[in-house]
This record gives C-alpha cells, structure tokens and sequence, in this order.
C-alpha cells in the first residue's frame, strides 16, 4: 500500500467518542476520535468474525464489535480478550488544517 498520507475525511465528521466507516483506496477504515481527543484508524473488519468494526462502540481508547464483544486497542490493534485473539491492523493518522489524514501502511505489522 501507499506511504503517503491520504485525506479521509474532515475531524468535524468524527464527533470525540464515535467512529465512521471510510473507504481509501479499496481498504476500509474505521477512523475513531477516542476519548483521550486523539484520532485513530483500523482495518474495518473484526479480525474474529468478519464485521465491520465501524458499527461498533467506542469506549476510551478502545473499539467493541458489536456483535461477540471483542475489544480493540486503537493504539495497537491488539484485542483484550476473546473471541477476538488476532490484532487488526493499525494506520497512522494525522490531522491538518481541520482534515484527518491516513497512511495506508500498517503501523503495527498487522495485514
């Protein structure tokens, strides 16, 4: 994938404490503002049961699918526990002049 950052969205689309679904380049993302005021984005797919991460709850700096439970670290990928055993890949994030951009290079390792 491309390592230069790619416009995704405006930060006034991602209300602090909720996540929207994004498409860049054929990956979708689930882009996040957590709780800490920081702004995060995976791969959006549970990496347990094939859901969209993006229609799931966002609770501090963490994402739950909604469907098993399984919790994801935005900063690692790294789930806290079943069913989800295996990390869903984590995109750096930056914010410019008001828009969020990604790289579309998995900071964590994870394809």
């Amino acid at each position: 994938m491309s390592g230069e950052a790619v416009r995704v969205c405006a930060a006034a689309d991602v209300a602090k404490g909720s996540v929207i679904a994004v498409e860049v380049q054929d990956t979708p993302l689930a882009v996040v503002h957590a709780d800490d005021d920081s702004y995060y984005a995976v791969y959006d797919e549970c990496s347990h049961a094939s859901i969209a991460l993006s229609e799931g709850e966002v609770d501090g700096c963490t994402l739950e699918c909604w469907l098993h439970g399984s919790r994801f670290d935005l900063r690692t990928g790294q789930p806290s526990g079943p069913p989800a055993y295996e990390a869903v890949p984590v995109y750096p994030v930056e914010v410019r002049d008001g828009d969020i951009y990604v790289t579309l290079e998995s900071s964590n390792g994870v394809k």
